[in-house]
């Protein structure tokens, strides 16, 4: 999954400016205002899920193309937390895996659809079977063999319901708990899920619909939700789609509550207005990383890539691409300090993280035959000039300043480094085709390894002229390969820690990516109506992709 990036105008740096900006709740035009004499958040205000161009096509089937909301109508089996790995039980209340080939899930009971009637292990079943006759929605590759063997079948028996693989599909349950499920009653004669407009939603989410004029959806609370005791808020409002500079204003004058989309700077733009009542956490969510593509000279050779994790300036990088509010990363490939215990002797987080040196860089480059010409440019070994390409997606802010610093540090390096700036699609075509030379690409970094790193190092992850895949730099190595193959048919801590290690020593032996910094899960909050956000102190959930979770942990603000 790659980090989404937003183009900010300048505009939204001069609101730095603007002192008028600072309002308070009271100002506000939302009607909101801390609950806690009443137990209840009145309200809360989020961004639209969807953007203006639905009008009154209203549609709150989360398997179509533009649902009114994906989150809170209809809910998944269980949550990960992709920091800390820890599941979080929902719909179903437990799992088990027997061997690597058999999933079995127990699922809730006294949970109901809006409409009153119970969720049945049955639903369950019914909703993924669903997705093998139209696998436009099987968005966890159940039925494929993506990441893991396709299922043969999909049962339910009393509360229990049970994939059975035709092989080791392991890393399948990322995306088999994510799955929103629907009710058998509702969806099973409409056909195609995917084209079916659903205008009288019946999920089992903590809220109901109250009124949807075309561009604000308003939310009710649910009092017979299944753990309505958890959820504090009386009604959400979900309205456009700001960009950085309105989000900007909103989030100072109390309009939005909750935003994780890019704003330059937030600790200056946006906290310093208020820092009692304006926070911000940026969570480490997968890794940034330059890519170089190793099927091209000089980069299929591993010293140079080794003199290339050395001659950059990460630390400049980080400061220019998310003005400090991020870290450096591990060329490990695993995320800091929260998976070093993953890491095989004798890493650790601190060795992993490589500085700044371009003395020994160019002692590697020398050595290696790229030698400096007359020109101050160093050439291939034959003596060849030598110029990299460097495709950058114009109009992602934080890669274009990361880009930039990268190309100032190659270059004093002696490597002549020109920056050719493109739309994002077009980046994506040249990692389909293989046709460049190094560009930044996103390393995951979730809880499922052969999904996270391994998508980036596999052979079998290498992009095809159709598809966009995690190997863009087109490594390949046998071991790793094997390596990620194990991990599908793994589940005990010990062996996964084994198989990961696999990886990271790769990592920091074949350099076949360059990690620069961590990418960020934004969280850019008030906390005058709401206090319970996730924060580095307490981060019990990725503040970009499980609002649903941190609902069930908001509190009224006193």
């Amino acid at each position: 999954m790659l980090l989404r990036k937003i183009l900010v105008t300048g505009a939204a740096a001069s609101l730095l400016l603007l002192p008028g900006c600072a309002g308070s709740a009271k100002d506000a035009a939302s009607g909101g205002g801390g609950g806690g004499k009443s137990g209840m958040i009145p309200v809360l205000n989020l961004p639209a899920e969807v953007d203006a161009s639905v009008g009154s096509l209203v549609n709150y089937n989360p398997y179509s193309a533009k649902p009114a909301t994906q989150t809170w109508l209809y809910e998944p089996l269980m949550m990960q937390n992709s920091l800390d790995c820890k599941v979080t039980q929902w719909l179903a209340t437990d799992y088990k895996w027997e061997g690597s080939d058999k999933l079995i899930f127990t699922i809730r009971k006294g949970v109901k659809f809006a409409d009153g009637s119970e969720l049945t292990a049955r639903d369950v079943a019914f909703t993924f079977n669903l997705t093998k006759r139209y696998p436009a929605m099987d968005l966890a590759g159940v039925w494929n063999d993506t990441f893991g063997a396709h299922a043969t079948s999909v049962t339910a028996q009393g509360d229990k319901v049970t994939f059975q693989f035709s092989g080791a599909a392991v890393p399948k349950f990322q995306g088999i708990i994510s799955q929103k499920i629907l009710p058998e009653k509702k969806y099973a004669s409409v056909g195609d899920p995917t084209k079916y407009i659903d205008k009288n939603p019946n999920g089992t989410g903590p809220f109901k619909v109250g009124s949807f004029n075309g561009r604000r959806l308003e939310l009710v609370r649910r009092a017979d939700y299944w753990q309505a005791s958890k959820v504090k808020v009386s009604k959400l409002v979900l309205e456009g789609q700001p960009d950085a500079t309105q989000a900007l204003l909103q989030l100072r004058s109390g309009k939005l509550d909750f935003y994780s989309g890019e704003i330059p700077n937030p600790r200056k733009a946006f906290v310093s207005s208020n820092p009692k009542l304006n926070h911000v956490w940026y969570a480490p969510n997968g890794i940034t990383a330059l890519a170089p593509n190793l099927k091209k000279a000089p980069f299929n050779d591993v010293k140079f890539r080794e003199a290339m994790a050395y001659a950059i300036n990460k630390q400049d990088a980080t400061l220019k691409a998310t003005y400090n509010m991020m870290h450096v990363a591990s060329q490990s490939g695993l995320v800091m300090p929260n998976r070093e215990s993953m890491l095989p002797e004798p890493y650790t987080a601190e060795n992993t993280t490589l500085p700044l040196d371009l003395a020994k860089a160019g002692k590697l480059l020398d050595a290696a035959g790229y030698k400096k010409g007359a020109d101050g440019f160093r050439t291939n070994k034959d003596g060849s000039p030598l110029t990299i390409k460097f495709s950058v997606q114009a109009g992602w802010i934080d890669y274009e300043a990361m880009a930039d610093s990268i190309t100032a540090s190659f270059r004093k390096l002696g490597l002549n480094v020109k920056e050719v700036k493109s739309p994002p699609d077009t980046v994506d075509l040249a990692k389909k085709t293989g046709q460049f030379d190094m560009m930044i690409n996103f390393v995951g970094s979730g809880c499922d390894y052969a999904n996270g790193l391994g998508a980036t190092l596999e052979t079998a992850q290498i992009p095809t002229k159709s598809e966009v895949r995690g190997n863009v730099e087109r490594f390949s190595d046998p071991a790793v390969d094997q390596a990620v193959k194990s991990l599908q048919a793994t589940t005990g801590p010990a062996a996964v820690k084994k198989q990961v290690g696999v990886l990271a020593k790769t990592m920091m032996t074949q350099y076949p990516v360059m990690p620069i910094l961590y990418a960020p899960a934004r969280g850019i909050y008030r906390t005058d109506k709401a206090v319970g956000w996730p924060t580095e102190k307490d981060p019990y959930a990725n503040p970009q992709d499980a609002i649903l979770l941190i609902m069930t942990n908001l509190t009224p603000a006193k």
